[in-house]
Formats: structure tokens, sequence, C-alpha cells
């Protein structure tokens, strides 16, 4: 017997080793969008934003304060300056910020796409079969009641009724001889639909929020109550400071004018604030004569709504009067606000300048050295220490100024922008503004300084800060914020659960299966989500499933 030598089949290819673009590049990627797109990723994003929102908060932001912004900068130095270099005061407006931001939206987006995807799925599908023994899960009943399965099982899927159900017919085999009746029910997709909603309705909000920033604006002015002041929102240079979105140009911004009638105060009776209130005329027609203005009323929490803006009261003081009559007879009356160093007793400080009357000089230079430029203190409940003026309280009691009067150069003819607190100080170091008088004086009083000339403290008025909102998604924000708060309640409230009931007939006596009349009913129920639970009574209610009107309710089981 001759025996062939059978050649060696060849070896079977492994698996192809990947490419270098897909090892190091596309299985990278997609390794990082899924740890990106994950619901772990998406809350500590979320949890991250909130902790970077901190500095926001504590710190100052050099958008709404630069002065108070720089101050803290200059106190602490080097710590300062490192602060700023990671953009500590401007957290909002901030490249790592905005980084948080967008991955969070991006994370929240990919995460939420293949879940709603999958709840499709799971909408369209029917209820799952009955495990093959169910007396393994955690809720199980077994008992054995009159009526035939088919009867039986009319009377289950009528007493589920608000469950999704399906009813399956089991062939006979060795385990049910007779064969058997199954019906699957499933509720609580409610809860799904909530959680759904609640991260749609987030993401919704950080989109409305993120347009809110970028068409809407914020400007501030300061404006003197029972004045001809009128702040007309035409423009961006009405502001005493403005800030917007990326997408304002200032070129469209709602037309409305408004002028603050009258400021008041209340207070406590042990001196603290109480109530601020703004009586103010406005117009939304700015061609509209000033008589025939609107009336309305601003009041801290209660802002002005006029053409899609909100204006609110940040701030209030005192602007005291001075007027200033020169040797020739001709005077100059001035308001000007002074800025509180104390909330508490609204001690504030300011200046003001004149300029001289024209033709009182004839040549230029020797008009300019004879300004006059007042800097002090305002106390609207004065009280002294030696000749150190103090104040007591914020409400009014005879109120009091101490000034510094000097006479030059005060800068009005230079064209150089000047805060409108205080006197440049270069001008008196360098002897272009000389002090000619320091003194207190009450309403009414006067003092003379060389060469005639006369400041009368003439009283006050009151100033507020207004501050014109605009936001075009606000009411889209609001709507998201309700909404994720109602599908975070259904998400917490409703329980996702599944039953089934097979129903088996009876053979503990042998015989015909077809001239038996009872039947083996198994219930048992299983919930789909962490310690949802089923509460008592699910024997109570398991066995109430096979009698004529005990239909179990939704939220029962």
């Amino acid at each position: 017997m001759t025996q062939t030598a059978t050649a060696p089949s060849p070896p079977r290819p492994g698996p192809a080793r990947p490419g270098p673009l897909r090892r190091w590049l596309i299985n990278p990627l997609r390794k990082s969008w899924h740890e990106l797109t994950s619901m772990r990723t998406a809350l500590a994003l979320l949890f991250l934003l909130a902790l970077a929102a901190i500095p926001g908060a504590l710190l100052p932001q050099r958008d709404l304060n630069e002065g108070k912004t720089q101050r803290y900068i200059a106190d602490r130095g080097e710590l300062g300056v490192w602060m700023d270099r990671f953009q500590l005061f401007e957290v909002f407006s901030s490249a790592w910020f905005t980084a948080i931001y967008v991955l969070l939206f991006v994370s929240l987006i990919g995460c939420i796409t293949p879940r709603c995807w999958e709840f499709i799925e799971q909408l369209r599908a029917e209820p799952v079969k009955a495990p093959r023994n169910l007396s393994r899960l955690p809720r199980h009943l077994t008992q054995t009641v009159d009526g035939t399965p088919e009867e039986l099982s009319e009377r289950v899927t009528a007493n589920l009724r608000g469950w999704r159900t399906k009813t399956r017919v089991v062939e006979p085999s060795k385990t049910y001889p007779g064969g058997a009746v199954e019906v699957s029910a499933e509720k609580g997709y409610l809860r799904e639909v909530g959680n759904l909603t609640f991260h749609i309705s987030l993401v919704a909000l950080l989109v409305t929020i993120a347009v809110g920033k970028l068409f809407g604006y914020e400007g501030t002015r300061i404006l003197v109550a029972d004045d001809d002041q009128v702040l007309c929102n035409t423009s961006t240079a009405v502001y005493d400071s403005f800030r917007s979105g990326a997408m304002v140009d200032g070129t469209d911004l709602s037309p409305f004018c408004i002028t603050v009638d009258e400021f008041e105060a209340s207070f406590l009776p042990n001196g603290q604030p109480d109530m601020y209130t703004s009586d103010v005329s406005y117009t939304t027609d700015v061609s509209k004569p000033e008589d025939q203005w609107d009336k309305g009323m601003i009041r801290v929490n209660h802002p002005l709504r006029i053409a899609g803006d909100r204006i609110y009261v940040l701030g209030n003081g005192f602007a005291p009067t001075f007027t200033v009559t020169w040797p020739n007879g001709e005077s100059r009356t001035q308001t000007a606000p002074f800025l509180p160093q104390d909330v508490q007793t609204m001690l504030s400080d300011g200046a003001v300048r004149f300029d001289t009357p024209a033709g009182m000089y004839p040549d230029e230079d020797e008009r300019r050295k004879h300004q006059v430029a007042i800097a002090g203190l305002f106390a609207p409940y004065p009280t002294y220490h030696a000749t150190l003026l103090l104040s007591q309280s914020a409400q009014v009691n005879n109120p009091a100024v101490a000034i510094r009067v000097y006479v030059g150069d005060a800068g009005l003819d230079t064209g150089r922008a000047q805060s409108v607190y205080t006197l440049d100080r270069s001008l008196i170091d360098q002897d272009r503004l000389v002090r000619k008088a320091s003194v207190n004086l009450d309403v009414g009083q006067s003092t003379t300084l060389p060469g005639g000339t006369v400041i009368r403290f003439d009283g006050y008025k009151r100033w507020v800060s207004m501050q014109v909102s605009h936001d075009p998604a606000q009411n889209w924000v609001l709507v998201s914020s309700v909404v994720m708060v109602v599908g975070l309640v259904v998400s917490m409230l409703v329980r996702r659960r599944r039953l089934w009931v097979r129903l088996a007939p009876d053979n503990s006596g042998g015989g015909d299966f077809s001239s038996l009349r009872r039947t083996v009913v198994e219930v048992a129920g299983l919930a789909r989500t962490d310690q949802a639970g089923w509460g008592d009574g699910f024997d109570e209610q398991a066995r109430g499933l096979t009698v004529d009107g005990g239909r179990v309710k939704p939220g029962k089981l």
C-alpha cells in the first residue's frame, strides 16, 4: 500500500495589522470621541464649568468695574499680574472658560443624539419575552385560578391598561405539556422622556445663553434726577460704559429715551437702606415732545421694560450744586455727581470744573489760567472731627461739603480725556492749578477767593446709575430652564418596570388539558432602574390581575 504525502495546508492569515493612519490617527480620535460623548464626561464637564465660574463670582471682573479690578491687581503685586495673565479678571470671556463651555456643549450633543435614536427604537420594539425561569426575578407570585389561559390573558391585558403589552402563545413542550400563554408588559417610558427632555433643555439653555451673549448688550449711564439729562438709546457713545456681544456693532439699538424725574430712598429705623425708587419718564418715539412721554417706576428687583430692553437702577448717590460768580458779575452753575466712599454713610467725593466766561479775558492763554476747579467731599448727615468733615448716616440732615478750590488751567481745552470725579493731579503738581481756598460749607454758604470770585454751595440733587440690558434670548432661557426642571422631576418620579404573566393549564390531576378549567398563573416583576423598588402590595396587585375589574393603574405595582 503506497502512502501519498499530503502537503501541509498554509497557515491561515491573521488579522491584518492596521495601517499607520488608522493606528495613530483614526483610532485615537474615535476613542477620544467616545470618551467625550459619554455621560460621565458630560457630568464632569458640567461640574468643571460650575467650578470655573467661582472666580468670576469672587474676584472683580474687568468688564464690570475696570477701576476696582486695576486696584485689586495693584494691591497684590506680582500675584495680581499672574492672576491677570490667567484671565481670572475676565473669567466668562476667557479662553479656558470658553473651551469648557464648548466641550460641554459638544459632549451633551454627542451623548444625547444616540440616546434619542435608541429610545425611538425602544418605542417601536415589542415588550421582551418572558424569561424562562420567572421565579428568579426579584418579585414573583404563583397561584392557581379558575379559567382557561386564553380567558385569563384577555382579563390580564384589560387590567394592565396603560401598560404596553404583548401576548404570546407558547407551544406545548416538556415544561408546559399543554402549552401556555404569556403576557409581557412594560411601563415607565416617560422616565426616559423626562431624562432626554432634561438634557435637551440643558443644551437649549446653553445655546440660548450663548445667543444672548452674542446678540446682547449692557450699557450704564449716570443720570441726575430732576435735571435736564436724558438717556437716548441711539448710540453707544451716550453711555459711560458699554459692553456688547460679538454680533452687536451699536448701529441697531432699540430706540428709546428716558429721564429720571425723581429719586427717593427710604430707610429702616436703624438707618439701613430699605428701598430705592426712581420715577422716570420714557418714550419709544424719540421725536415725541418730552411732556408727552409715558411715566414709569423703577425699584430694586423691578426693572422697567422698554422696547425689549430692561432698565435697572444699579446705584445712587448725591450730586452737589455749585455756583461760581466772577468779579464781573457773570455766574455759572453746575451739578456734578459725587461717588460714595462708604455706602453706609454715603460720604462722597468728586470734582467739578468751570470755564471762564467768554470775553472776560481777551487773550486765550490768560482766560485758560483763570478756570475754576473744585474738589471735595459731600456729607448728607455731617459731623465734624475738628475741621474734618464726616457723615453719620445716608439720610439727609443739613448736608455740607468740604471743598478745595483751585484756579488755573483745569484741562478743559486740552481735548484729553479726564475723570469727571477727580482732578488731574499732574496739573496740580505742575502748578498749572493752584489751590486758593479750603473750606467747609453748608447749603447756601459761600466763600470768596482772592480776586473777588465767589463760590457758593447751593444744595444737592440725587443721581442714579441706570443700566440698560438687552438680551434677545431671555425668554427662551426661561422656557429652557422651566422645561429642564420639569424633565428632571419626571425622570425622578417615574419608575421603569417590566411585568410578565405566564398562564399554563393546571395538570396536577392529569387528564385531558382541553377539559380543564384551572390555570397556573405566574407573575414576575422587574424594576429596570436602580433602587426603584416595587413598594408594598405587589402580591395583592398581582393577584388582582386575574380578577374582573381589577385594573392595575400605571402608578401601581
